[in-house]
């Protein structure tokens, strides 16, 4: 019973995991660090909102010509 009440309050931390690691994959990074870098190392500049983040990380990985992917992400 101990075993699995201690299984189940790593849940939360093993999603968290997955998630980060399923959006490093397609090239999303973590807002969540982001921003507490941002905060710790920048605090003069403002960060970029979750959206501005989002839109970031995708053009760096996938650079493309006015917004839209000219070529297969793959």
């Amino acid at each position: 019973m101990k075993k699995i009440s201690q299984s189940l309050r790593r849940l939360p931390v093993i999603f968290q995991r997955t998630a980060q690691t399923a959006r490093m994959m397609v090239g999303v990074g973590d807002y969540s660090a982001y921003k507490a870098h941002m905060e710790s190392h920048h605090p003069e500049l403002v960060p970029m909102t979750e959206q501005e983040y989002f839109r970031y990380c995708q053009n760096a990985r996938y650079p493309a010509k006015s917004g839209k992917i000219s070529r297969c992400p793959c």
